[in-house]
């Protein structure tokens, strides 16, 4: 089979990637041998294989990226209700920073994927499981219906499934975002925008007459980390402030411990600070996807690269222009509608 690999990622992991021919994987007790059909980018796909401590302690030589996918189980996990031929999705792998859906065969676990609803297309299964479940886990937990919400970073991938998630569980939800995509925000539910191009998003937070009960940070900045620090100027005094955005510069690492360990009386922060990375909560994901079906979600897709692209698909991801996912139709002729 081919799949596109790295052994380094000095200079950016999209120009380390080659295509190589590879033995099939060998699946075992609780994986699934599948064949992928579509997948999708993250950036915590290159975050951490970039940094380089992490990727020389722990990372295989070579690596396979991508976790979220869409495909067609070819053996099954002994034991499995599912079947060889039937339509799956999930997280493929057993380990979210390189999981291998960037090939044309991958495997996956029991515990990581569950079969395709009716109607749902592998396009957009693809681009579900990580970020569908990072946006529910870092609102629904952490608020009640009727809550206002602040989701800082609107039009990303996690940003546009955390609106409308949020709106399907009641909340009032203000979210941040460039002008040209403001609209998109307001059309996928969001009752109000904050344009960060011609407004001072903390000062907006800090002006309104609204005090939020949940903050959701999206985007890794300087001026993000600073929200965090006045949050209770602008949030009800239980707010939590949740963080989705991690990273291994340095500035961040500074940030989270300063976050968590800081106490208040030296300087530190006046709410609870939560970090969320999604964990693979069957129940939920199966949720989201038959609200997808259902229409109440959609899978907003900023673009859709070709299996010799995916160089091109990472850089795309690097610019922090996406408007939603981006997806790699791994098997390009294929397009599957469960």
């Amino acid at each position: 089979m081919r799949s596109w690999q790295y052994s380094s990622t000095k200079g950016g992991m999209e120009n380390n990637l080659s295509l190589n021919t590879v033995s099939m994987p060998q699946p075992q007790a609780d994986q699934h041998l599948v064949k992928v059909i579509a997948a999708a980018v993250n950036s915590v796909d290159y975050r951490l294989a970039e940094f380089q401590f992490l990727h020389r302690t722990t990372f295989p030589k070579p690596a396979s990226p991508g976790a979220e996918f869409a495909g067609i189980i070819i053996k099954p996990a002994p034991g499995s209700a599912l079947k060889a031929g039937q339509l799956i999705f999930g997280a493929a792998g057993t380990n979210f920073m390189h999981g291998g859906a960037m090939s044309e065969y991958a495997l996956a676990s029991t515990k990581a994927t569950i079969p395709m609803p009716t109607g749902l297309s592998t396009t957009d299964a693809a681009g579900i499981a990580t970020v569908g479940l990072t946006s529910y886990q870092s609102i629904i937990p952490h608020s009640v219906p009727g809550s206002k919400v602040f989701i800082n970073g609107g039009s990303g991938g996690v940003g546009t499934f955390g609106i409308q998630i949020a709106k399907a569980e009641g909340r009032h939800v203000t979210v941040s975002c460039s002008t040209v995509n403001a609209e998109l925000c307001k059309s996928l539910g969001a009752d109000e925008v904050i344009d960060y191009k011609n407004q001072d998003v903390l000062q907006a937070l800090k002006s309104s007459p609204k005090k939020y009960d949940l903050v959701v940070n999206n985007v890794d900045s300087t001026a993000s980390r600073a929200l965090y620090w006045h949050a209770h100027e602008f949030t009800t005094p239980k707010a939590r402030f949740v963080t989705v955005a991690v990273s291994h510069q340095l500035p961040f690492i500074r940030f989270l411990l300063a976050a968590h360990f800081l106490p208040d009386f030296l300087g530190g922060a006046q709410r609870k600070h939560v970090v969320c990375f999604g964990s693979p909560e069957m129940d939920q994901l199966k949720m989201i996807a038959d609200w997808v079906v259902e229409g109440r979600v959609r899978v907003v897709v900023d673009g859709v690269f070709g299996f010799a692209d995916v160089k091109e698909a990472y850089t795309r991801s690097k610019t922090r222009r996406a408007r939603g996912k981006i997806v790699v139709k791994i098997a390009e002729e294929e397009e599957c509608v469960a």
